[in-house]
């Protein structure tokens, strides 16, 4: 059985015990990789995206849900539930998956992406659909928590949060220090809230000297902080980030002012605009939402933001293959031909 190597490089940070599980799927330790194209467009010193799409079932959960389902089996409890818009329940059934315990998923019906909902379907999870939102999902599984000993995994779960916290760890352990920017994508808040903590922490022991501005994003149609009220309707294409009442609202708005930070929006325009940009001029493929936090970045700077000798991270949360029917609406440069070369070579236009 792989050792849970988060749980080994920051053990002093985690609220582990002797009898925590350290099953692993293999979380974290994700790629910091530098931009090619826009940073230098954007004026910025460095652009670097934090590729968390390359945890084992795609996206950023997984930091959090190896500690919470660990936590729970240590517990005692014998299955886990979650309200999610994808990401959450396909991370939530693969850990439980692999601690041998049931997990409930409760989504809003019609409004998940096929990729996420193909995820908790294999790993086994009971998946109910509810005729509501993410908020609507969210307070069901809360009402069920209190009633039954099912371990509720979503972000108000503080152990979701220490282990998302990681992330801002190894950023920091590969560039030396805190980046002058963090951006990303805000939903439920909970990740602005894990960056923010794994930064202040590493500062307090020393091991960074400096702290980030976090730059929160949300989608205009699901602006809830940024309006500064819930929106009862949230429409966004970024299925990911479509919530209304965020969970951990008061201590995101907590970072982003600490922080001497900001929160706010992009419009669908923009989140698909930097989607295409990422992926055709960077070779990173992610979801909608994750595009959110390059989409702010791009706003930023167009309204006047000076980001020169600036050092600025995207964190880009999801993989692109979560949400394949906005890949495949794209207008693609495709032709059928006969099989025969020349067709091909013609329709290459290499003369």
């Amino acid at each position: 059985m792989q050792q849970n190597h988060l749980i080994e490089k920051y053990a002093e940070f985690l609220p582990i015990t002797a009898d925590t599980s350290r099953k692993s799927l293999g979380e974290g330790l994700t790629p910091l990789v530098q931009s090619n194209r826009l940073g230098s467009e954007l004026g910025l010193k460095s652009l670097y995206f934090k590729l968390e799409t390359l945890n084992p079932t795609g996206s950023f959960k997984d930091r959090g849900m190896f500690l919470a389902v660990a936590k729970a089996v240590e517990s005692g409890s014998e299955a886990v539930i979650c309200a999610s818009t994808g990401n959450t329940s396909a991370s939530a059934s693969a850990y439980a998956a692999l601690h041998g315990i049931k997990s409930f998923v409760v989504v809003p019906s019609g409004k998940i992406a096929l990729g996420k909902l193909a995820q908790a379907t294999v790993h086994g999870a009971t998946i109910i659909q509810i005729q509501g939102s993410f908020d609507d999902a969210l307070q069901i599984v809360r009402d069920i928590t209190e009633r039954f000993p099912v371990t509720l995994v979503n972000s108000v779960n503080p152990h979701r949060i220490d282990g998302q916290k990681t992330a801002a760890f190894e950023i920091v352990d590969e560039l030396g220090y805190s980046p002058d920017i963090l951006c990303i994508p805000v939903g439920n808040a909970g990740n602005i809230v894990a960056y923010w903590k794994g930064f202040t922490e590493y500062q307090s022991t020393g091991k960074a000297s400096n702290l980030p501005r976090m730059w929160g994003f949300q989608a205009a149609g699901a602006a809830p902080i940024v309006l500064g009220h819930s929106v009862s309707n949230p429409e966004t294409i970024a299925t990911a980030i479509r919530i209304g009442n965020p969970a951990s609202w008061t201590a995101a708005v907590n970072a982003r002012d600490q922080s001497n930070g900001q929160i706010e929006s992009v419009t669908d325009d923009e989140i698909l605009g930097a989607y295409h940009r990422l992926a055709r001029e960077e070779g990173v493929f992610c979801e909608p939402a994750s595009a959110a936090s390059v989409a702010g970045l791009i706003k930023q700077s167009q309204q006047g933001a000076n980001l020169s000798q600036l050092t600025a991270v995207c964190v880009i949360t999801g993989h692109g293959l979560k949400d394949p029917d906005t890949a495949l609406s794209i207008e693609a440069d495709r032709v059928e031909v006969a099989a025969d070369a020349l067709l091909v070579e013609e329709a290459m236009n290499l003369h």
